[in-house]
């Protein structure tokens, strides 16, 4: 049978406010075959179609977040109380339980190490827990987000996000709803601004410089920089790669790619796998999240490309971490 794809905008439905329309198509989900920093589990690319649909043209922000806080009363994951019983059972068997007073409600910052790395796979070296950090407080209890209301929402963990996708009457993009929109039309994109790296400094808030001891800013912001700093792609969407990593409402499943490709098929609106599984962490559930984020290099994971993708668990949440929403016309 035919595929048919809704490319464009029903004229009957206007585009909501700060959303844009990202016409459907047929398109390879997955690493380019010239794309040298591809990784495993983004291979091997598979053929999907997706139909049109209105996708933030920005990450949520601070403002945003917060009015959704204030009509409801929400409180995140990073701000409850830490409920033991629940945490181990996505550990090991025997994981001794952490101190009391690391088991307090807060969230993942980023530090700088203060001596020199060896080992990029120890990401203990650049990661501490913070006592006390959530979205009001992205640093730590000592800051707050007073004027950085335009900058993303960060340490939000899975179910954070989708409390604010019901409350706006939306949900999480798919892996590849948000993949086909960030490559913005350019089918052989590596990149959403195409395929030179060269020009990501002045395209995207990344890392410049050597992960992760020398942050030189020379794309203009060391940590977050506010949504839409930097120039849309040619579908009007701004920071698809880079400052934060967002949310997408599929399980990250280490197979899926595979399976994918070995069915030589075309699937129609893919929603991902219908587990997860990590072989490398095999007791937690997790989701996909895309786009990398201002700490991406490419001497450590060069994941501000459209097809880069990682893991994280459901509860997790991270200074580098938040959202952007689709709304869907079918």
């Amino acid at each position: 049978m035919p595929i048919s794809v809704l490319v464009k905008k029903p004229d009957s439905i206007e585009a909501p406010d700060g959303m844009v329309w990202i016409p459907g198509g047929i398109f390879k989900q997955g690493a380019l075959a010239s794309d040298p920093f591809a990784m495993d589990h983004e291979r091997p690319p598979h053929t999907v179609a997706v139909d049109g649909f209105f996708l933030d043209a920005t990450e949520v922000t601070n403002a945003e977040y917060a009015r959704f806080v204030e009509e409801t009363g929400y409180v995140t994951v990073a701000e409850r109380p830490i409920d033991w019983e629940k945490m181990k059972k996505q550990l090991p068997p025997g994981t001794p339980k952490p101190h009391d007073s690391v088991l307090q409600p807060g969230s993942l910052l980023f530090k700088m190490p203060e001596r020199p790395v060896t080992n990029l796979n120890d990401y203990s070296q650049w990661w501490e827990w913070k006592v006390g950090a959530n979205w009001r407080h992205p640093q730590g209890p000592e800051s707050d987000i007073e004027g950085k209301e335009n900058h993303p929402v960060v340490h939000i963990a899975y179910e954070d996000a989708v409390a604010y996708c019901e409350w706006a009457g939306r949900r999480l993009p798919t892996e590849a709803e948000w993949e086909w929109a960030a490559k913005g039309g350019l089918q052989e994109a590596i990149f959403p601004c195409g395929n030179e790296k060269e020009i990501l400094n002045k395209r995207a808030n990344t890392w410049s410089g050597t992960f992760p001891m020398n942050n030189d800013a020379a794309d203009g912001f060391e940590n977050k920089a506010p949504v839409g700093s930097y120039p849309a792609n040619e579908y009007g969407l701004y920071d698809m790669v880079g400052n934060v990593w967002e949310w997408t409402q599929d399980w990250y499943n280490a197979n899926y790619y595979e399976e994918r490709a070995a069915a030589n098929d075309t699937l129609m609106n893919p929603t991902g796998p219908a587990s997860a599984l990590n072989r490398y962490n095999p007791y937690a559930k997790e989701k996909v999240i895309k786009g990398g984020s201002f700490l991406c290099n490419a001497n450590y994971c060069a994941s501000y490309r459209v097809s880069a993708r990682m893991a994280n668990s459901l509860d997790s949440a991270q200074e580098h971490l938040g959202f952007r929403t689709v709304l869907p016309v079918k």
